[in-house]
């Protein structure tokens, strides 16, 4: 975003505050289809940021729910059950119950175990219902089914009226950097569904693949994955694969983090043992970058008014939180830091916002707004105080 775009939203919104550019949203999730190919498909995690699950809902073919709170996000925004993916390693049965009543068929399930599998069988017989299902496998971690477990289900499956496998569901973690890492992914689905085939006439049509593409927070640090260069070699990954089929993408940080901008004042300087402090009015419980510990790596930032000068020193970036691990940057040279000045933490979109220790100290949430050149600026959540839900009788 350009500086004049950023002061007004200080100037209109305050701080702290989430910007999320949805122009940029847009132009790195073309640049993900472009690079992956018009073939594959795109799913969006709105995990990462539930608040680019409208504009995201127009853009990719999927979006992945995998709570009852994401559903009545996507519910309430009419987003149609044909675009989700309800997903997640925790389905209630009151939940998927409610899900399944408003939804039925038209969405797609995953089964993340034999629990939850009979969910959605009693359900599907007791409605006379068709219900198409995405088998999760595991890999290696509390997520999805192991091997034998995932083909017990698939004869399970074989045995009902009204369950359908449309595919599988295969992810294994986040902010992967290394192409070969992806490769042996690919290398031990492309087996699995092989074998399937092979030894249980299991012809899976459609593969969820979360890659868990690395996103570059850190300046100096570009991660293979996250280039033009990675996407295509993932797309010639994919291509490659002896198992024939169609292949969606699912991904959340990879789509989102490149359009967030987090927005936090400096509000006090001080120097303690020689060694140079920059106070802020927000926090790492508002800011998020996967890999940092106690501001070991700079992200991209700037400061904001640009045209201020002064002496350059190095500073250690600390937010509003009584706990010495609240650190945004260390040992980071900065020019002119002086009280009312403001830094602009750039790749802020994913995550942030939803992480956080947001009732630690009963700070107030930030604001959260969007812009957009053809519609400009949209409040998407004020200033909200915590402190209600944090005391008996409270809430917000």
């Amino acid at each position: 975003m350009r500086k004049e775009q950023l002061e007004y939203g200080i100037s209109r919104y305050g701080t702290p505050l989430y910007i999320f550019d949805l122009d940029i949203l847009k132009e790195q999730t073309e640049r993900i289809r472009k690079g992956l190919g018009r073939e594959t498909g795109l799913c969006f995690a709105m995990k990462a940021n539930p608040f680019l699950t409208e504009t995201m809902a127009s853009l990719v073919d999927r979006i992945e729910v995998c709570s009852k709170g994401e559903f009545e996000i996507c519910r309430t925004l009419g987003i149609p059950p044909e675009k989700l993916l309800i997903s997640g390693v925790l389905k209630k049965k009151e939940d998927i119950t409610e899900i399944l009543n408003y939804c039925g068929g038209r969405c797609v399930y995953t089964v993340e175990s034999v629990r939850q599998f009979h969910y959605l069988a009693e359900w599907s017989d007791a409605h006379s219902t068709e219900l198409r299902l995405y088998l999760r496998l595991t890999g290696g971690d509390q997520f999805g089914m192991d091997e034998a477990t995932f083909r017990s289900i698939v004869g399970l499956i074989n045995m009902s009226a009204f369950l359908k496998i449309e595919g599988i569901h295969y992810f294994t973690g986040t902010q992967k950097k290394s192409l070969e890492r992806l490769r042996k992914e690919i290398g031990y689905v492309d087996g699995f569904l092989t074998k399937l085939k092979k030894e249980m006439n299991c012809d899976i049509r459609n593969l969820e693949y979360g890659p868990g593409i690395a996103v570059p927070y850190f300046e100096g640090k570009e991660p293979e994955t996250f280039t033009d260069e990675g996407l295509a070699g993932l797309r010639e990954m994919l291509s490659e694969m002896q198992w024939k089929g169609h292949v969606t993408v699912e991904m959340g940080r990879a789509f989102a983090a490149m359009c967030g901008y987090y927005l936090t004042s400096v509000c006090d300087v001080k120097t303690n043992g020689g060694k140079n402090y920059c106070i802020v009015d927000g926090g790492n419980h508002q800011l998020n970058y996967d890999g940092q510990i106690r501001g070991m790596h700079r992200p991209h930032l700037r400061m904001l008014p640009e045209e201020e000068t002064g002496q350059e020193r190095t500073w250690t970036v600390c937010g509003a939180l009584c706990t010495v691990n609240d650190v945004l940057c260390s040992g980071i040279s900065l020019p002119g830091v002086r009280t009312g000045r403001t830094l602009v933490f750039e790749r802020a979109g994913a995550y942030s916002a939803m992480e956080g220790m947001a009732l630690f100290l009963s700070h107030s949430l930030p604001a959260v707004v969007s812009f957009q050149s053809e519609q400009g600026w949209k409040m998407l959540r004020g200033k909200t105080d915590t402190y209600p839900v944090n005391m008996s009788g409270g809430s917000i």
